[in-house]
């Protein structure tokens, strides 16, 4: 395990470090100038290249690149060019806020769309089955936004149930951060509810057709005990997988979701700073989402075992 864990952990640095650079380049690739967007749209051209010289705009990439580069290795990704914050707390701080909605959402998402999926693949081509994968294709047609409008027309405005917009953390007062929640949690919860299901359905029917499966029933086992002892793990290891790629996916696109509720999570800062042309807090959003990224495959590949008794054999 500890060699596994060895050689996953080598090949997310070369992972990491084209990431740095794609990141690095795209970025100089936007169109407009910092510098212009904190002077103005009329500078002074001595201001702008003291500017640029204070910013370190006036070096070549690859000495621009090689500046960020060492100092991010050692945690200082900079100030923010609109706040004047460091870029790692600001970073981190919103990146707080969207975890709490992520993982939320990601668990309870799991915990239905799991044992729905299984449900309709042991009750294949009944009822059942076409209600659970007819709901799940429903809940993938339906856009982020569109549903969290829908919600918030629905819970906000008509039943006056939960708060319209905004956030309160949860370390400030749980029970109105959870109720501030409840909708974005919802919205991601519903939106990727879909996908699970379905790839729980497929996997279980995969499953549900092996020898040993065959074998469980000649002696005699019931079926519920054949689907929740031998058949759940190997089942589940593939919807497992998954999981691991909608969080991490979850975790660098939830923008649209904060957007329209509002949020102040690290969705929102990467959109804001775009737009602003803040280049140091763009490039360590997008680094902390790529390592976030890279984190969460690595503890999915680590837990895999786990769940495949086959790979722990091997």
């Amino acid at each position: 395990m500890g060699r596994f864990f060895l050689t996953r952990l080598a090949m997310a640095v070369p992972t990491t470090l084209i990431v740095a650079i794609t990141v690095f380049l795209l970025i100089r690739l936007i169109p407009g100038d910092p510098v212009t967007v904190l002077l103005g749209d009329m500078p002074n051209p001595k201001a702008v290249a003291a500017l640029q010289a204070k910013l370190g705009l006036d070096q070549r990439l690859p000495v621009q690149f090689l500046y960020w580069a060492k100092h991010a290795l050692l945690g200082d990704f900079g100030k923010s060019i609109s706040q004047g914050e460091d870029v790692l707390p600001l970073v981190l701080q919103r990146f707080t806020v969207s975890a709490c909605i992520v993982v939320a959402a990601v668990f309870f998402a799991s915990l239905i769309a799991v044992p729905a999926g299984m449900i309709a693949a042991w009750n294949q081509n009944k009822s059942i089955d076409f209600i659970l994968i007819g709901t799940a294709t429903l809940l993938l047609s339906i856009p982020a936004f569109w549903l969290g409008l829908l919600l918030l027309v629905l819970f906000g405005l008509k039943l006056h149930w939960l708060p319209v917009l905004g956030y309160v953390s949860l370390s400030e007062d749980w029970r109105r951060g959870v109720i501030y929640m409840v909708m974005p949690v919802l919205t991601l919860l519903l939106t990727e509810a879909g996908i699970l299901i379905r790839m729980a359905r497929a996997s279980t029917l995969e499953v549900l057709r092996l020898d040993y499966i065959t074998h469980a029933r000649a002696k005699g086992l019931s079926e519920f005990a054949i689907l929740s002892r031998h058949a759940f793990r190997n089942a589940f290891a593939p919807t497992w997988t998954l999981i691991g790629l909608i969080l991490g996916n979850l975790l660098g696109s939830i923008a649209v979701v904060e957007t329209v509720f509002n949020i102040p999570g690290l969705g929102r800062l990467l959109i804001d700073s775009i737009f602003a042309r803040d280049y140091p807090v763009v490039q360590g959003c997008l680094i902390f989402v790529a390592l976030v990224y890279v984190v969460v495959n690595l503890v999915v590949d680590l837990m895999y075992p786990f769940f495949d008794p086959r790979i722990a054999a091997e």
